[in-house]
């Protein structure tokens, strides 16, 4: 397993995504996913799969300090004060005393990075989170949220995959010694699975299309992901990707799909993107 040291944080690389998972199948998906080796499960208050999150977890057999566990705050919730509540409400919801990794899941436009950010500040003070990160957060919110925040800020969890450039994001973290994690790290299939950049090297490492890209997220710079499935036979595959290594060839022309830039998470409370 690649582990992304980021800030003084130690992150796998590759983690178990939760959104639109709930109740018993959740329970059972993260179970599963931590028997097969994931170690980085992923998780939000908006997903409300919480409390199957944690019972995942415990279900697992394996032990609570061998998980990176990370939740978000919504930005409904990001105000001073009510983000402290919405973290201890997880903590609870999740049934431990701490996350590894707490993040402000998008931003406001009625409440300030700043005003976010010493309160994301404050909960890890009171021990609610190991560490501390941002998601959905463009250039021009890193800058502020780094400039005050008194604790490191390890990662900005962002849609990435071959069909969308974050140059400009990517190229922020690693001037802020941060990781950037992938969200929808596999676009939508389809499409993106059946072009000659993907199918090629997929045949020629004897590997499905869906390896391929996690794969080059994985050859990337302090780049994570975080793939959700409801099949626990993708679940396992999407797993075996660290026994082979694509060529920088193959690597550039799937760099070269990004132009597409279709970005499938976009809402009228999003920020305004950096336009690479």
């Amino acid at each position: 397993m690649k582990i992304i040291e980021a800030n003084g944080a130690r992150m796998p690389a590759l983690g178990f995504g939760t959104w639109t998972l709930n109740g018993e199948q959740c329970v059972d998906m993260v179970s599963k996913a931590i028997q097969t080796g994931y170690r980085h499960i992923d998780t939000a208050a908006k997903y409300e799969n919480e409390e199957a999150v944690g019972e995942g977890i415990r279900a697992s057999g394996i032990a609570r300090s061998e998980i990176f566990l990370t939740t978000k705050v919504w930005f409904t919730d990001i105000a001073e004060g009510a983000l402290q509540r919405s973290a201890e409400a997880s903590l609870k919801r999740l049934g431990v005393d701490q996350v590894d990794l707490l993040l402000i899941h998008w931003p406001s436009r009625e409440v300030s990075v700043e005003e976010s950010v010493k309160a994301l500040n404050d909960a890890a003070s009171r021990g609610y989170a190991r560490h501390i990160g941002l998601s959905n957060h463009t250039t021009s919110q890193m800058e502020k949220a780094v400039q005050v925040s008194e604790h490191p800020i390890i990662c900005n969890q962002v849609e990435y995959h071959p069909c969308l450039d974050q140059d400009l994001v990517l190229e922020a973290c690693r001037k802020y010694g941060m990781a950037l994690t992938s969200y929808c790290p596999l676009y939508r299939g389809g499409e993106l699975m059946s072009h000659p950049a993907i199918t090629g090297p997929a045949e020629a490492h004897g590997k499905s299309p869906a390896q391929i890209v996690l794969r080059w997220h994985m050859q990337q710079q302090n780049v994570a992901a975080i793939p959700r499935t409801s099949s626990p036979s993708h679940m396992e595959q999407n797993f075996q990707v660290f026994d082979f290594e694509l060529t920088q060839a193959e690597m550039d022309a799937i760099m070269a799909l990004r132009s597409k830039g279709d970005r499938i998470c976009d809402f009228d409370f999003s920020p305004d993107w950096d336009q690479a």
